[in-house]
């Protein structure tokens, strides 16, 4: 082996290392920490059942068969081979169907397609704001175990840990994973030990992977059974993280870290806690921390609230992700996006968004005040989204891959049959809890819906207000406009006709620059474009040049670089003489369009506060100008 080929190997294999490490600290903090109150619900929450074999030995087959067919059957085994070029989430599920998918099948078809992915992604906000919450007042809850004189102090510190992991977003996932990956490690071994340690006192409780347990369970309790469903549900919420965090770390440190670490960890546990119920029934209180000893519960605390800083992670990542997603594909309006990674596009950090969740991760620990009562919330955005997701995974496969029906109906017949059931059970919490994450959802839907319809209508208002680039340029030949020196840069929606804003620009001047490059940024259905594909130049003669800028839907686009491009395609350049000019919307309600007119108050709000398009396109600030366009909607 050749010293050169020996460098790459070492680089590779350390590389992968931090991927894997990285995916601990970051993908499964979620679903990795709800031992801490999966198996307590169950057994003392609002829905609590009695503590008898039956229900222990049924309640731990169901959620041995949870883990097994929701996160290691259905989604690492499948639903993560629908990846975008590397990319996963609803979006990415999506944007993958929609790219060659979406063409055997009807627009009407479509159109509800993407409204499911809509309201999937709306319900995982919902969820994101709940996970850091109930995951640190759970970890913190055991100092209660301790002593009752920690009562008054569990809350405080919750609101201190909470305000303390947002703070820390900003230095990236990739850099949260390294430092947390050995933690989650420790986490994962120690959970472990702990289950272990209680399954040999009591090896019956590992008969519980019968399924005849489970189906005992529902016989004897019925209803009561199902609604204690919804709260095993717990133990598999971060499995839509598995997926939508995929991009960050890659689809092989998930899965390979799930099935050696990851799942054998948390089963013993959950089998560990049901283990010591069969023996005190007493420890329903808090079985996670019953089965720690007491010499370790302190220590056990301290690891368990960092392990749940760790879990509010992997929410946190995926709606980063699903937001800058959401823009690119006119879901979302423009916030600001710091790229944390040179190595790794998709780590990325977001800081309006991290700001307002914040704010309302703190009020609903405030507000619930318990890891209890928060449970009553939890799981029902989730469950539906996995419902979702199973459906967009159905078109994937039968029109994408070309499954045929029977095999794509059968399989994904099978996941709906699980995610149906959750589903169901959490819908009976509505009332204690589950409002208020449906709440979230249907705020953030109607932003989206608002925003992508209200987008569209300026678009089609701006498509018919082109003229014709043919007419325009003969137009020129006629009227034998003044050329004044420089280059002039108009950005357009539409990759066809002249631009609205450069109409008003000629109308007001009775002049246009020697050059004139016009730069249109199209989004794709792939997550990212390579930069020898990114960009088509048009030359459409007299100086005029139209250039067609193509980026993923988890790429932010940067108009300096899209130049650069041009330059190297043969459309030289002086940056020094050349002026952007950009349209400034003004938009009034008017009868044009058929919204409501709550939605286009509601569209001109967002229009006035989405981040500014100079900046979030990179364009130099001093060389921009703004020409004024009235739009009445």
């Amino acid at each position: 082996m050749s010293q050169q080929a020996g460098v790459a190997l070492h680089k590779n294999n350390a590389t992968s290392a931090a991927l894997l490490l990285g995916s601990l600290g970051v993908v499964y903090g979620d679903i990795g920490t709800s031992p801490l109150y999966a198996v307590k619900e169950c057994f003392h929450g609002l829905h609590a059942i009695s503590l008898t074999y039956t229900n222990i030995m049924g309640v731990m087959s169901l959620i041995f068969w949870s883990m097994t067919m929701v996160i290691t059957f259905k989604y690492v085994s499948f639903i993560m081979q629908a990846d975008n070029h590397g990319e996963g989430g609803i979006y990415a599920l999506l944007a993958l169907f929609l790219g060659k998918g979406s063409k055997s099948v009807s627009q009407k078809t479509v159109s509800s397609l993407i409204f499911l992915a809509i309201i999937g992604a709306a319900l995982l906000y919902g969820d994101g704001v709940i996970t850091p919450a109930i995951s640190v007042l759970s970890a913190l809850e055991g100092l209660n175990v301790a002593t009752a004189a920690a009562d008054n102090y569990v809350l405080p510190l919750s609101c201190i840990v909470l305000f303390f992991i947002f703070a820390l977003q900003q230095k990236g996932t990739g850099k949260i994973g390294r430092i947390f990956g050995p933690v989650m490690v420790v986490w994962f071994f120690s959970i472990a030990i702990l289950g272990m340690m209680q399954v040999i006192k009591q090896p019956e409780i590992l008969k519980a992977v019968m399924p005849g347990y489970a189906i005992d369970f529902f016989l004897e309790n019925k209803l009561h059974g199902m609604t204690v469903l919804g709260s095993v549900v717990l133990c598999i919420t971060g499995g839509e993280a598995l997926y939508a965090d995929m991009g960050h770390f890659g689809a092989f440190s998930i899965k390979i870290t799930w099935i050696f670490l990851v799942a054998p960890s948390l089963l013993l546990n959950y089998f560990g806690q049901c283990a010591l119920l069969l023996e005190n029934s007493l420890a329903a209180q808090n079985p996670f921390y019953g089965l720690t000893p007491d010499f370790f519960l302190y220590p056990m605390v301290v690891l368990a609230t960092l392990a749940t800083i760790i879990a509010s992670q992997a929410m946190i990542s995926g709606v980063y992700s699903l937001t800058q997603q959401a823009i690119q594909l006119g879901f979302c309006p423009r916030l600001q996006i710091v790229h944390t990674s040179r190595d790794t596009q998709g780590q990325i950090y977001m800081p309006w968004v991290n700001g307002v969740m914040m704010v309302i991760c703190i009020g609903v620990a405030l507000a619930f005040r318990e890891s209890s009562r928060l449970a009553a919330a939890y799981g029902i955005a989730v469950t539906a989204t996995m419902a979702i997701t199973t459906i967009l995974y159905y078109y994937v496969a039968h029109h994408n891959w070309k499954w045929s029906a029977w095999k794509a109906t059968g399989l994904c017949g099978i996941f709906l049959i699980f995610d149906a059931a959750y589903l169901g059970a959490n819908l009976l919490k509505f009332f204690d809890g589950g409002w208020f994450t449906i709440s979230v959802a249907a705020i953030i839907a109607i932003l989206i819906m608002t925003w992508r319809d209200g987008r569209a209508f300026l678009a089609k208002r701006f498509k018919e207000s082109h003229v014709p680039m043919d007419i325009f340029l003969k137009d020129m030949k006629l009227c034998k406009l003044m050329r004044t020196p420089g280059t002039a840069v108009f950005m357009t929606l539409s990759p066809s006709g002249a631009p609205v804003t450069m109409l008003h620009h000629i109308k007001h001047t009775n002049a246009i620059h020697k050059r004139v490059v016009l730069i249109s940024i199209l989004s794709t259905d792939t997550p990212y474009v390579s930069r020898n594909e990114r960009v088509t130049l048009t030359d459409l003669g007299q100086g005029f040049y139209r250039i067609l800028a193509r980026y993923g839907f988890m790429q932010t686009p940067n108009v300096p670089e899209i130049l650069e491009h041009a330059s190297a395609k043969g459309l030289e350049i002086d940056h020094y003489s050349t002026s952007f000019y950009l349209g400034k919307e003004t938009i009034v309600i008017g009868r044009e369009s058929r919204m409501a007119d709550w939605r286009k108050k509601l569209f001109i709000f967002l229009s006035r506060n989405a981040w500014n398009v100079a900046t979030f396109f990179r364009i130099p600030p001093e060389r921009v100008i703004e020409l004024g366009v009235y739009i009445e909607i």
